[in-house]
């Protein structure tokens, strides 16, 4: 590796030839990986809804039966128009009627009930427009004092939870406790849902998404950050290079 100097005479290392290249390589890696890995994705999710669904589309509606070859998507286009068709069938009288007795068929299975009220309570939670999202993004001390586990802000602790906990422990309950959801890395879609002091938890600047990532990258993406105090130290180090001109 090669050196130069600087204006002030401190030497600069150079890069080699080689180590240019592997610079060059890793970042073309980090621009094209998410690009192809996202584009994989989605398009396996399209092969895999069309070899579900495309087998049962009329013939005439399909347009491999007309075509010399076969269109990616149809599958995925013919099941997003049955599932609106659906919603605004059962959106009236007659079909709620068919929806409740459904569901009545379902409750008399033993098995199949219990998976049937978990999966509805958690699409009408994930897709409602009134469904409440994780609030704020905050470090607790977990597993242990003095280690700190990043989690997400789901609401204040209300109800028999909160009422227990200030009942057999009042003193720890002056300020209330926070509902915190504690994420797994680098799956954050699992985890553990922590009743924490309100004092206990200190809240971050950074937004969900941000701290999301940081999650999935097993802290490797790390959000920008400007310290309260950095702009005031920035303006008085350039009110002092213009007082030294």
């Amino acid at each position: 590796m090669k050196k130069n100097k600087d204006n002030e005479g401190q030497e600069i290392p150079r890069l080699t030839f080689g180590a240019r290249l592997r610079n060059y390589f890793f970042t073309g890696l980090v621009i094209t990986a998410p690009i192809g890995i996202t584009i994989f994705i989605s398009w396996s999710f399209i092969q895999w809804v069309d070899g579900w669904v495309k087998p049962y589309i009329p013939t005439v509606y399909n347009p491999d039966n007309y075509l010399p070859f076969s269109v990616p998507g149809v599958g995925l286009i013919f099941s997003l128009v049955i599932i609106t068709i659906l919603g605004f069938l059962t959106a009236n009288i007659v079909g709620r009627s068919f929806i409740n007795f459904g569901e009545v068929m379902l409750g008399r299975m033993p098995l199949v009930r219990n998976l049937y009220r978990a999966l509805k309570q958690i699409f009408e939670t994930a897709l409602s427009q009134k469904g409440q999202t994780f609030t704020k993004a905050a470090v607790v001390e977990y597993p242990r004092r003095g280690i700190w586990a990043l989690a997400f802000v789901a609401t204040e602790t209300t109800g028999e939870v909160e009422h227990r906990i200030a009942k057999n422990y009042p003193d720890m309950s002056q300020e209330g406790h926070l509902s915190v959801f504690l994420p797994t890395t680098p799956n954050p879609t699992s985890g553990f849902l922590l009743f924490v002091p309100r004092q206990d938890v200190i809240l971050l600047d950074m937004s969900v998404e941000d701290a999301a990532k940081l999650v999935i990258s097993a802290g490797l993406v790390t959000p920008g950050f400007v310290a309260e105090n950095a702009v005031e130290e920035d303006k008085e180090k350039a009110k002092n290079l213009l007082e030294q001109a």
